[in-house]
C-alpha cells in the first residue's frame, strides 16, 4: 500500500461521540493561521534551500519505492540521489500526517527543497500544510500543483482552503470553475461537501442542502465517500432545525464509516446496508446500481451486511 499522503478529509470518519457539534463540512476556521510571512516561492530549484529548517530524520527501512507508480514516475525529473532523498520524506509525510501532521509538514518542506517542481511534492507539502491549519499556504501550495499537472484532483481541499482564510465567496466561485461531470466521482463529492460548507459560511443553509442533494447521496448505499457525504447533509439538516432527520443521517454516517474501517468488516444492528468497495465504485459511478443484496459477494463488488 502506498505511503503518499492522501487529501487530508478530517472530521467524518471519527465516531459520533467524538465529533464536535459546531464542526461542518471539512474542518476550516477562518480563525486558522494565514501562513504569515511563510510564503514559499513558487520557483524552486533542485538542490536550493528556499525553505531553511532542521531535516527530520527518516525511520529505518523508509526508501523511496514505497510511493505508489505515478509518484516514483514523477520523481524520475529528479536525479538518482535527490529522488530518493526527496521520496523518503514523502513517505515519511505520508506516514505521520493523521498522527502529527506538523512533523508530516516538515517532511514535506524538506521534500520541496530538492524537488520543489515536481508536482507531488507541491501537492503533499499543500495537504499537510491544510493538516496544520495554514490555509493560506495550502492554497498557495495546491494553486502550484494544479499548474504544474494540470489536474483538478485537490480541488476540494482548495475550494475548503478559501473557507479557511474567510473567503467562502470565493470558495464558491472556485468550486463553480470546472465542469464537475470530469471529475472523480469521489473528487466531485469532496467538492459537494466544500461547496456546501461554504454556503454554510455565507448563512444559506438551504443553499447548502441543495449542494449536497446529488446522485452520489445513496442512503441505503455505503462507498468510500459516504461517510463524509451523509456527515455533511446530516450538519445541514441540523442547521435548519430538521433534528430528526439529521439524526438519521449521522446515523447512517456512521454505518458507512464503520463499513470501510478493520478491512470492511461491519455489523448493523439498525437496518440493512449494502457495501461497495473502491474498486468498485470506481468502476461505476451510477450508485443506483450497487444496490443487489445477496447472501455473498456479487460480482459488481458489492457486498450486503444484515441485522
Amino acid at each position: 500500500m502506498s505511503d503518499r499522503p492522501r487529501a487530508y478529509r478530517p472530521g467524518f470518519d471519527r465516531p459520533r461521540t467524538e465529533r464536535p457539534r459546531t464542526e461542518r463540512p471539512y474542518r476550516s476556521d477562518a480563525g486558522g493561521r494565514d501562513g504569515g510571512d511563510r510564503r514559499p516561492s513558487d520557483r524552486f530549484d533542485e538542490g536550493e534551500d528556499r525553505i531553511r529548517h532542521d531535516d527530520p530524520p527518516i525511520a529505518t527501512g523508509v526508501n523511496a519505492r514505497q510511493l505508489d507508480r505515478e509518484a516514483r514516475q514523477e520523481l524520475r525529473s529528479l536525479s538518482e540521489e535527490n529522488a530518493e532523498w526527496v521520496g523518503q520524506h514523502l513517505v515519511m509525510a505520508g506516514r505521520l500526517i493523521d498522527s502529527d501532521p506538523e512533523l508530516a509538514h516538515k517532511h514535506a518542506q524538506s521534500a520541496v527543497r530538492k524537488g520543489g517542481r515536481v508536482g507531488v511534492v507541491r501537492e503533499t507539502l499543500g495537504i499537510t500544510a491544510y493538516a496544520t491549519g495554514d490555509f493560506a499556504l495550502a492554497l498557495r501550495e495546491l494553486r502550484t500543483y494544479r499548474r504544474i499537472t494540470g489536474r483538478d484532483d485537490e480541488l476540494p481541499l482548495m475550494v475548503d482552503s478559501e473557507r479557511g482564510i474567510g473567503r467562502p465567496e470565493k470558495a464558491l466561485e472556485l468550486g463553480r470553475s470546472v465542469d464537475r461531470a470530469g471529475l472523480d466521482t469521489g473528487v466531485r463529492v469532496e467538492l459537494a461537501v466544500a461547496m456546501s460548507g461554504a454556503r454554510l459560511d455565507l448563512g444559506q443553509a438551504e443553499l447548502a442542502l441543495r449542494e449536497l442533494e446529488i446522485p452520489e447521496l445513496t442512503p441505503d448505499t455505503a462507498f468510500p465517500y459516504s461517510a463524509g457525504l451523509f456527515a455533511a447533509y446530516a450538519t445541514v439538516l441540523e442547521e435548519l432545525g430538521r433534528e430528526t432527520e439529521a439524526a438519521d443521517w449521522w446515523r447512517r454516517a456512521d454505518l458507512a464509516a464503520d463499513a470501510f474501517a478493520d478491512d470492511d468488516v461491519v455489523e448493523v444492528e439498525e437496518e440493512e446496508i449494502s457495501v461497495t468497495d473502491a474498486d468498485a465504485a470506481a468502476e461505476d459511478d451510477d450508485a443506483d446500481t450497487a444496490t443487489h443484496h445477496a447472501e455473498g459477494e456479487d460480482e459488481d463488488g458489492a457486498r450486503p451486511t444484515q441485522d
